[in-house]
Parts: structure tokens; C-alpha cells; sequence
């Protein structure tokens, strides 16, 4: 299988299946002197596991990780970075009834037509567990930004129809769907809940702000800032869209209000006078705040009863068993956030060698 592996300079490699032994991530290109512990990975993954509230899969995992190399007396060496989860509560028996059969919205129609095989237990390597590898590695990506001053923040901007109306990033971690609305996180609970009662799932949408990014990271045509974030976001399993500033509604925009304008700030910097780009002009970072969004499908594992066929071709009923979540979007805000981390610090590390003055200064 290709395409396990991503970014240029920080470069990550993700392995494992749902209900195989272990998940885990080689990172290479990691720099020497980093000081990096399991607590400062594990409160990362803590964020993306199982049973945290009503609304995620009960599949009871401590998603507990281990350095198994490139570090040394706390610090790292240089070497490849590999880190590993050991799956302890796979359940194979409750996937016995889809083996043979295509899930509706799932991949293994996809699989066994590039494949000729698939391991049906969980979704194998398309099941969500994958990511454990992606918030491990995006762990260490943003303790490296935030001693370059960068951080990010992504959370629920929505569940459903229930949109968020205010930003209160101390609300984020009060409730468990990650919302900094604590109305709005009231009546999304609502919603999943009447969701549940219908054996239906949800999804919603993810907003991730990016602040402290310097102007003028990334590059201006294949490798543009927002294409990389873009294939980073897009390739988290349940995504199905994205977009950055106002997105979207930029094509509804005129010119003359889709424009930032640009001024001189007190301390005699260029800012812009509003942000509808996103923090991006011609695929580069300009130093405002870096905004995107996420759209996350709903769960496809339902118990409500779907129509599909089987491997024979046959016309099936299928309702899923097992252990679900009616919603991803809470689970998914850390790998959002994980993914952005990763991408911006590879961008980053691949614009020191933009400028003549910048290789004189680290060399010299």
C-alpha cells in the first residue's frame, strides 16, 4: 500500500489496523534537542479516545503510547522518532455479519476492488484508529511551533444544523463535543441525542485558527499553503470538504469586499484590515491569523437498517452492529489540529532555505 507516508522535511509514516495489534508513526526529520516525553504525546491522543462521552464509540481503549526510539535522557537524538499504541479491547465477532458484504458509505467496496482483499474487522486501515499515528506524530509537530511562537486551535464550529454563535476558548474543553459555545453545545447534545434515538448519526464542521504564523510560508504554485493544508485535511478519513477564509462565500463576495486592505500597525508593521483570505495571499502565510474549516460526514456505521449487496452481487437488508460513534466530530478536532501541525511545521522548515540570508545566518 502506498501513501502511508507525509510531508518533506518532517516526515511521517503511519502503520497499524483497527483490530491488529498496535497503531503507531515513524517521524523522521525530527531535530536533535527536542525535550519530548509519552505525557507530551499522550495528552494529545487522550483528546482523540474512545469513551470519552455518550457520543463516541464505548470501545473502552487507554490508546496508551510508547516511545520505541530517538529519544535520549528526554531529549531527542535526531533519529527516527517511532511511536506505538497497542489496541487491548478489539471486538472482531461484531463484524462478522459485514464480512462478506459492502457497508454503505465505508470503503470496502473500494478496497476489494483495488485490492482483491480486505481485512473487515473495524475498516482495517481505513478505520478511524488510523489517526492515532497522525495525533502522535502532530503532537511533537506543534510542542516544535510553540517554541516558534506558533499555535493552533481547532474545535466544533457546528453538529448538524446547530451552529456555534461565540468564541470562548475556555468553553472548548468544558463539554464533550468541543464546542466554545456552551449554548450551542447544549442544544447540539439535543440533537445527537434525538440522532441516537433514530439509530442515525451526524456530522458538522471543524474550525481550526492558526496564530503566530510569520508571513510568507509556503510557496506560490504546486506547494501552496493552502494546497498542502488542504491534502492534509482531506485525507482524514471522514473529511469531505474544506475551505479557508471565507471560502466558499468568496464566490458570492465582490471584489471590492472579498479585498483586505493592508495598513501600518503601531509597532510599524504591514497588517491587513480584515481577514477574508484566511491568513493566505498567493498560497503564502501573510501574517494574520491562518483560519480553515473542515466538513466531517456523518458516522456511516448506523444500526438503522440500509440496503447494499454482498460480494455475490445479491440485493441485502444490513443494519451494523458494534461499537460506533454517533458523531466523529469531537474525536476528529485533535487530528484537524494534528494534521494543520504537521503541514505548517514542514512548510516552515522548507522555507529556511527560501532566502540567501537565511542560509548565510544559520551557517554563519
Amino acid at each position: 500500500m502506498a501513501g502511508s507516508t507525509y510531508g518533506t522535511i518532517f516526515k511521517i509514516t503511519t502503520w497499524g489496523e483497527s483490530h491488529g495489534k498496535g497503531i503507531g508513526v515513524v517521524v523522521d526529520g525530527c531535530p536533535a534537542g527536542l525535550a519530548l516525553n509519552e505525557d507530551d504525546i499522550q495528552s494529545y491522543l487522550d483528546r482523540r479516545k474512545p469513551g470519552q462521552s455518550r457520543y463516541t464509540t464505548q470501545r473502552s481503549e487507554d490508546d496508551a503510547v510508547e516511545i520505541l526510539s530517538g529519544t535520549f535522557e528526554g531529549k531527542t537524538t535526531g533519529t527516527p522518532v517511532s511511536l506505538a499504541v497497542y489496541n487491548k479491547d478489539q471486538r472482531s465477532k461484531d463484524y462478522g455479519n459485514i464480512a462478506l458484504c459492502y457497508r454503505p458509505g465505508h470503503a470496502d467496496y473500494t478496497f476489494d476492488s483495488k485490492y482483491g482483499f480486505r481485512d473487515y474487522r473495524g475498516g482495517g486501515r481505513s478505520s478511524g484508529r488510523e489517526t492515532i499515528g497522525r495525533v502522535a506524530a502532530g503532537a511533537i509537530a506543534a510542542k516544535i511551533l510553540a517554541q516558534l511562537g506558533v499555535t493552533l486551535t481547532a474545535y466544533t464550529k457546528s453538529i448538524g444544523p446547530i451552529q456555534t454563535e461565540i468564541f470562548d476558548a475556555a468553553e472548548i474543553v468544558n463539554n464533550p463535543l468541543y464546542m466554545p459555545d456552551a449554548n450551542a453545545a447544549k442544544k447540539a447534545q439535543e440533537y445527537l441525542g434525538h440522532c441516537m434515538q433514530n439509530q442515525d448519526s451526524s456530522g458538522g464542521i471543524i474550525e481550526c485558527i492558526i496564530n503566530g504564523l510569520p508571513a510568507g510560508i509556503g510557496d506560490p504554485v504546486f506547494e501552496k499553503l493552502d494546497a498542502r493544508l488542504a491534502q492534509a485535511i482531506l485525507s482524514i478519513g471522514a473529511v469531505k470538504g474544506f475551505e479557508i477564509g471565507d471560502g466558499f462565500a468568496a464566490a458570492a463576495a465582490c471584489g471590492s469586499k472579498n479585498n483586505d486592505g493592508f495598513t501600518i500597525a503601531k509597532d510599524g508593521t504591514a497588517t491587513k484590515t480584515s481577514n477574508h483570505s484566511g491568513g493566505t495571499l498567493g498560497g503564502m502565510s501573510d501574517g494574520a491569523p491562518l483560519i480553515f474549516r473542515a466538513a466531517v460526514k456523518p458516522t456511516p456505521s448506523i444500526s438503522a437498517t440500509q440496503k447494499t449487496i454482498n460480494k455475490a452481487g445479491e440485493e441485502i437488508e444490513l443494519s451494523i452492529h458494534g461499537r460506533h460513534d454517533p458523531v466523529v466530530v469531537p474525536r476528529a478536532v485533535v487530528v484537524v489540529e494534528a494534521m494543520a501541525a504537521l503541514t505548517i511545521l514542514d512548510a516552515m522548515l522548507l522555507n529556511i532555505t527560501a532566502r540567501m540570508d537565511s542560509l548565510l545566518r544559520f551557517y554563519h
